[in-house]
């Protein structure tokens, strides 16, 4: 399992067309793969769970991938939380 903690430096955070493109990306893997905000779990692959974190620029999460392509997951997810 690989773990890791990102500021969200996207200025859109993991809203409406941003979380879509998480989950589609997340979706690709076949690794299980959670995203943490204030204690609050999602699992990264539904919209719906990603959306209710709400999370935004600035916040704290947590990204959590377990699988064959874990390592590869997680570098994807965090870049994308990152882009600006």
């Amino acid at each position: 399992m690989i773990e890791g903690e990102i500021k969200i430096t996207s200025k859109y955070g993991l809203q409406a067309k941003s979380a879509e493109s998480f989950v589609e990306i997340a979706s690709k893997f076949k690794a299980e793969i959670e995203i943490l905000k204030s204690g609050q779990l999602a699992n990264a692959k539904s919209i719906i769970s990603v959306l209710n974190l709400d999370a935004r620029a600035g916040d704290r999460v947590t990204i959590r991938a377990e699988g064959p392509d874990e390592e590869l997951a997680y570098e994807r997810l965090a870049n994308l939380l990152k882009d600006e």
